[in-house]
């Protein structure tokens, strides 16, 4: 074999090893593809780049709506206002009674830009100050590329967001079960009304949980995805994608054949321990403050590396102090990394423990 050849030959052959993140394509302008545990991104196509992203707006409404502390079956009256809105909706009347629970089902699954309005309405006092307070939830959120000017999607100057930014909205809305409950949700009958999800991934696609759809003409096609296979939770984000029902399905299938979670820790198993000096016990035992799991692909290697705050401990020692952070490397570039605490604590050996202390007092007690 000549020298030429052999190049050639281990050149393609270090290419056939290499892990291949960027496996599939799509017809989106912009997509993502996100591990929901990690948030880990697994394939992206411009995937911070602001557009119109329609009625996907919707999801943070939703999530807003649900942390305002207002009451899902407290009853209200439809404002004026959010009569007679354009685009897709579920002909609300001024003046009807409904609850929140009826109109962020109306929102989610038939997409009521009405319902929207009066979400916004009803948990914000205003929709200006409602919108104030979904773009204070994406700067929480880290949704960098995102501004909202409505409740409901549509069209404005001043009204984007990107793939990315989306799916960190998606992983927080998840989180929340009575969102993610009503986004899995393919039928309801509920007050006077009957919804069906427009998301057609629900029916079609093994282990869909939702999200949300959009579409305006500006916009395009939006979708927001999310599926769950074998403990792991993949979201899928499209934004002016004319083929997104079969791209999401391509996303999903790629990622969940090409990636698997790998559980590191959990948070009741031991990660180290450290010496107490002057406590009933010698040791401690550290644990995660949360499971630690990260999604890797074949030829990927996971590392752990623990720093302590201190090496050697003096008691008393209380349940849950932080002891130090376990960090989690992937190709030697760090992931993930959590607090690590004690998981009980150590009483000073100079001080009785409480039930003694308890039991004393209850022999002086009189009579």
């Amino acid at each position: 074999m000549s020298q030429l050849k052999r190049i050639v030959f281990v050149l393609c052959l270090t290419l056939f090893l290499m892990p291949t993140a960027q496996a599939v394509g799509t017809s989106a302008s912009c997509a993502v593809l996100v591990e929901a545990e990690s948030g880990r991104v697994l394939y992206e196509q411009e995937s911070h780049q602001p557009r119109l992203i329609a009625s996907i707006t919707k999801l943070m409404t939703a999530l807003v709506a649900l942390e305002s502390g207002c009451g899902l079956q407290e009853p209200f009256q439809v404002p004026d206002q959010a009569v007679g809105v354009e685009g897709s909706s579920i002909y609300l009347k001024p003046g009807e009674t409904v609850t929140l629970e009826e109109l962020l089902y109306g929102m989610m699954l038939r997409s009521g830009n009405d319902a929207a309005l009066a979400v916004a309405i009803r948990c914000g006092g205003s929709a200006e100050q409602f919108v104030a307070q979904m773009n204070a939830k994406a700067v929480q959120l880290g949704m960098k590329n995102t501004h909202f000017a409505n409740p409901n999607g549509l069209n404005a100057e001043n009204h984007y967001s990107s793939a990315y930014d989306m799916a960190l909205l998606a992983r927080a809305c998840l989180k929340n079960e009575t969102l993610a409950r009503i986004v899995s949700t393919k039928t309801i009958a509920i007050g006077q009304r009957s919804f069906t999800n427009h998301n057609k991934l629900l029916w079609q696609y093994e282990g869909c949980v939702g999200l949300k759809t959009g579409y305006t003409e500006k916009a395009g096609r939006t979708l927001v995805s999310a599926a769950q296979r074998d403990g792991m939770t993949l979201i899928a984000v499209t934004l002016n994608d004319s083929d997104d029902w079969r791209d999401h399905k391509s996303l999903l299938d790629w990622g969940f054949s090409t990636f698997h979670l790998e559980r590191v820790f959990d948070r009741t198993a031991c990660a180290g321990r450290l010496p107490v000096s002057g406590g009933l016990v010698p040791v401690v035992c550290a644990v995660p403050a949360e499971d630690v799991s990260y999604p890797i692909q074949k030829g990927e290697e996971l590392t752990v590396r623990i720093q302590w705050h201190q090496e050697n401990l003096t008691a008393p020692v209380p349940p849950g102090e932080e002891l130090g952070a376990l960090y989690l490397c992937c190709g030697g570039k760090e992931v993930a990394h959590v607090p690590l605490t004690a998981q009980q604590g150590v009483s000073d050996n100079r001080a009785p423990s409480l039930g003694l202390l308890q039991r004393i007092l209850r022999l002086a007690e009189p009579g």
